[in-house]
């Protein structure tokens, strides 16, 4: 029993057998089907429905061994050739593409018998003019598959039912491949030139519907791309324009736009949805209106254009016009049918680009959102910080950051992560987010914020859970207070070089719920930076969570010799170094990055100040601040500010209880601070001509350059700044 090898050629030159083809089937390619009816003699013959898709011929076929006759087209139980069973089978072939090795071998076993040549294909269908040019194409169509009467650097046509088949396969798988609108549109242009046409011009809806969007307005087309074989292959017979021979682009010589005239002949094509010939009645007078009446392009006569709609799920999207030289052989009917599977498989790949795209714009928009564009400039702290997703395809994540001014010139330094990177971790990470700004912004402990953000998660859902840190600077008193949610340790990198890893209490995740958090106070100081980030920093596949921290801290200590013991690395580079310890397979998980350098306000520059709620603090309050300004060399603010301290202060003990708290702090900028413990904020309003009050707010909003009002856990803080002269 003779053993057959299957062997893998390239598609481009020769024909790859088909998983379950009989060796001995005369195309080598196709599954065999049952023998075909008796057909009138007046009917063109019909492709079977397993082989209407056309390919490529393939070149350099070898000649028929002398004493070897090709089979009968049609004949009936004809003796098997040499090289052929008698039950049908086919001698092994030995010859392998260079391309690759067999993609599904079996044993081989050795045969002397030559080449047989291949028998003319069954289900071509009869092409037009008698007997006499079927003769003459049959021998013309040899010459071809051997490569011979054809000009140089032409493309092969394609004869062969097989050849379809594999042609369309490849086409399809690359344009299948590409992910956006362009990648898609440019694996259809470069799979069909020139194998399939010798030019094409791709039109698109504009603007593309997205999804179930109804389009408004009239049906444009837009020439989004053209293609065709290099210039050097052009001939003065080939598709050109009329004056200019040699264009750059088929775009220069056709119109960019088409507007679809409802119920006009191109509406009609694109209706049918089907391919049509261009000496179709209904292409004929369709194409002028695509490509525009004034066009110098020329599209050839005959059976040499193919203009194809492109629908997608629910619409008509575009079309594409396949053309052909007229050196080069017409296109067949069964090409109709290669141009709808083209058409069909690039329609459906742009509805998924498009609606990919769409989806990852709102991606986009949704993480941009939820993270800080911008951090605040706080008195006393410079920050800096990073954010990189986990992957560029899937742009959001659950990681977070965020510096939030608190009364007293604190700043609150945030970092969180929430479980997992998907569209849901972004949204629960934008409420944790904004309920960490709101409980910031009612001056809470650090361990409070951690408790409220622990109910919230756990209104959100019994999983969504999330590891915090959350740290309040001040920066006269240079202490920093951290309180910690099963996050990852934060580092301080002193300013001699010296990298610490804080040692902070671990906590549980937000969301575990009926935990306590703790928090701890530190010395912050001054030229000292604070780095905090997300586990997806020190944490990979490749490595546990506490190297990486090591390792970071390694990086820190390196960084920061660099520029010696007395200046601190530049903030902006730092993140930059950090960033560069990340390898190739460390890039698990989001990270996010804030780093903070502390600055501090030094005790020179602040003046501390406790008054009586009596009626004589206003006038001590003046006194005061006089003299502080005067120390600093700050006179010519002193009616300015004694005038603005004077109304927040008589406002203050109007109503106060306790002690009253004034502080002036010279930094950029001069910032004065009235504390008092009564809750209910000062509103701005307009005083009517017969009251007697209500005007010192709108005093300070007309003088001051800033001011506000912050609720504190047991009272509140009025605040306004004024600009410092540039000569001090």
């Amino acid at each position: 029993m003779d053993s057959t090898r299957v062997t893998e050629h390239s598609t481009s030159h020769h024909e790859r057998p088909q998983p379950g083809a009989g060796p001995a089937d005369p195309r080598g390619a196709l599954l065999r089907t049952p023998e075909a009816l008796p057909m009138p003699a007046t009917e063109p013959l019909q492709l079977p429905s397993s082989a209407a898709l056309p390919a490529q011929a393939r070149m350099g076929d070898a000649p028929a061994e002398p004493g070897t006759t090709p089979c009968a087209k049609g004949s009936q139980g004809a003796s098997p050739g040499p090289g052929t069973t008698a039950n049908g089978g086919a001698s092994a072939t030995s010859d392998t593409s260079a391309a690759g090795g067999p993609e599904h071998s079996q044993p081989a076993a050795t045969e002397s018998d030559a080449h047989r040549p291949r028998p003319a294909p069954e289900s071509i269908p009869a092409q037009p003019g008698g007997d006499q040019e079927r003769s003459a194409s049959v021998s013309d169509g040899q010459e071809r598959r051997r490569g011979q009467g054809l000009p140089p650097g032409s493309p092969m046509p394609m004869r062969r039912d097989g050849d379809r088949l594999r042609f369309v396969g490849a086409a399809t798988r690359r344009i299948a491949r590409g992910i956006d609108l362009d990648e898609i549109v440019m694996g259809l242009c470069r799979a069909t030139v020139p194998t399939f046409s010798d030019a094409i011009l791709v039109y698109l809806r504009e603007p593309l519907p997205v999804g179930d969007e109804r389009p408004v307005g009239p049906l444009v087309l837009r020439l989004r791309r053209t293609d065709r074989i290099p210039a050097e292959r052009d001939t003065e017979n080939g598709f050109m324009p009329a004056v200019q021979q040699e264009p750059a682009d088929l775009s220069a010589v056709t119109a960019e736009l088409c507007q679809v005239r409802p119920g006009g002949a191109l509406a009609e094509v694109l209706r049918g949805v089907r391919p049509v010939f261009a000496d179709a009645p209904a292409a004929r007078a369709a194409l002028p209106e695509l490509i525009g009446e004034d066009s110098e392009f020329t599209v050839p006569s005959g059976q040499r254009a193919i203009l194809a709609p492109l629908r997608g799920r629910r619409r008509v999207i575009g079309a594409a016009l396949f053309l052909r030289r007229p050196e080069r052989m017409a296109f067949e009917q069964d090409d109709l049918l290669v141009a709808a599977q083209l058409a069909t498989h690039s329609a459906l790949g742009i509805d998924k680009a498009v609606l990919y795209g769409r989806e990852a714009y709102i991606a986009d928009e949704l993480q941009r959102t939820m993270l800080p564009e911008t951090l605040p400039r706080p008195t006393g702290v410079r920050l800096a910080h990073r954010y990189l997703p986990a992957a560029e395809t899937a742009r959001v994540g659950g990681d977070w950051y965020d510096a939030i001014p608190l009364p007293g010139s604190r700043v609150a330094l945030v970092v969180g992560d929430v479980m997992g990177h998907s569209m849901t971790s972004a949204a629960i990470m934008g409420q944790l987010r904004t309920t960490a700004q709101t409980l910031a912004g009612l001056d809470l402990p650090p361990q409070e914020v951690l408790h409220h953000l622990d109910e919230q998660a756990q209104r959100l859902g019994t999983d969504r859970m999330a590891t915090c840190l959350y740290a309040v600077y001040d920066p006269v008193s240079h202490r920093i207070t951290i309180a910690n949610a099963g996050h990852p340790p934060p580092v301080l990198l002193h300013l001699g070089g010296r990298a610490e890893v804080l040692r902070v209490p671990p906590g549980a995740p937000i969301g575990v719920g009926g935990v306590d958090f703790e928090a701890v106070e530190l010395d912050a100081p001054a030229g000292a930076t604070l780095l905090l980030y997300t586990d997806g920093l020190v944490e990979s596949r490749l490595r546990d969570v506490w190297t990486g921290i090591e390792q970071l801290r390694e990086k820190l200590a390196a960084t920061a010799q660099l520029t010696g013991p007395d200046h601190p690395p530049p903030l902006e580079a730092l993140c930059d170094e950090v960033l560069d310890m990340l390898g190739p397979g460390d890039r698990d998980d989001d990270i996010a990055l804030l780093a903070a350098r502390f600055d501090g306000i030094a005790p020179s520059d602040v003046a501390y100040w406790f008054l009586e709620p009596e009626e004589m603090a206003p006038g001590r309050a003046r006194r005061l601040a006089r003299h502080a300004l005067s120390r600093w060399g700050l006179e010519e603010l002193s009616d300015s500010v004694e005038l603005l301290i004077s109304e927040v202060v008589t406002n203050a003990v109007r109503y106060a209880t306790r002690p009253v708290t004034l502080r002036l702090l010279r930094t950029d900028v001069l910032r004065c601070e009235v504390t008092d413990d009564v809750p209910q904020l000062p509103r701005l309003r307009t005083a009517r001509a017969t009251d007697e009050g209500g005007r010192g707010l709108f005093l300070v909003n007309k003088v001051a350059r800033r001011w506000g009002a912050t609720r504190l856990s047991a009272g509140k803080v009025v605040w306004f700044e004024l600009g410092v002269p540039a000569t001090t």
